[in-house]
Formats: C-alpha cells, structure tokens, sequence
C-alpha cells in the first residue's frame, strides 16, 4: 500500500548539514526525511520555487524527453529502504502500456514537481524508516542542537533556495560569471 506525500520543504540537517528533502502526508501525520545531494537539492528548490534557468538543467531535459515521446509520468514511488538508502521508482504512461524506471528518490522527486506527477511513498517504507529512527543510540546527558525545536524551526525558516545553489563540482562553463 502507498500514501500520497507532498514536498513539504527543502532544509539542512543541522548535525550533517546535507540538504533533505521532507516528504509529508496530506493530513500531515506523517512526514519521512530523504537525504540528498547538493545538485539535486538544488535542482528541487529551483522548481519549488519557480526560478527559471537559462538552459534546461538535467529534469528539465528528461521533461522535455518524456513530452516528446509522449510519455507521462502518472506517478512516482518511494519503494524501497534498504542499508538506510532509499529508492523509488517512475512511473510512465507510454501509450496505452505502463513502463516503471529506477530512480533515486531526489530525481524522481524532481521530475515529479516539474511535470505535476503524484509522489507515493510505499508504507513498508516508513514503517522500515521510523525503525531506523528508534535505532539511532543518543548520548543521555549530551543534547544536540537538532534536541531544540526552536533552534531547529530558526535553522529552518532561514534557509533560502540560493542555500542549495553552488555544489562540488566546480562553476559552471556556461556560466562565466561564476
């Protein structure tokens, strides 16, 4: 069984300061958080935030693909956690056949927001998650910064999609100005 989730928001784990994406139900009794990379977080806060770019960025591109085959992504799916890595997997409607992809979740995320498609996220899944979550061994007498909901909600509501903006790999030839 899968539950429709919505983007809820991009952030930061304040302990590993790696972008995650956090997924949320409609009636927002469950969320699930992904880690992701920078170029994938940033890819996501682009379009969450409608910032268009001068040439098309990879989703962008898929978009574009899919459109011209006259495929459409019906649906994509949190399937999967295993190792704590998780997978998904696209859906696509391809004439009158359904075709499923491999995909890690961020970039089945991202082509989801870009194309309106629904994101499920399979129940085994965040059951398998809150597991990991109980699992993690916690310093009895060492409170972290993520312990203080209030730091926490500051960390948060101060991130802006430029946050995301510049990765690992270097600048970009297409961009000079970099």
């Amino acid at each position: 069984m899968w539950l429709e989730m919505k983007v809820k928001q991009l952030a930061l784990d304040p302990l590993s300061n790696m972008p995650m994406i956090i997924l949320r139900d409609e009636e927002e009794k469950r969320s699930l958080p992904i880690w992701i990379g920078l170029p994938e977080a940033n890819a996501i806060a682009l379009e969450m935030e409608k910032i268009p770019t001068q040439r098309p960025l990879t989703h962008d591109l898929i978009k574009n693909i899919l459109e011209t085959l006259e495929a459409r992504v019906s649906k994509v799916v949190v399937s999967d956690l295993r190792e704590n890595t998780f997978y998904a997997v696209i859906h696509l409607r391809v004439g009158s056949g359904e075709v499923t992809v491999d995909s890690r979740p961020s970039d089945a995320i991202a082509l989801a927001l870009r194309v309106e498609a629904p994101i499920f996220v399979a129940e085994e899944v965040l059951a398998k998650a809150e597991s990991v979550e109980v699992r993690v061994a916690k310093e009895p007498d060492a409170p972290s910064k993520a312990d203080d909901p209030a730091r926490i909600k500051e960390w948060l509501e101060s991130i802006k999609p430029g946050d995301f903006e510049k990765s690992e790999r270097g600048p970009d030839p297409d961009r000079p100005d970099e």
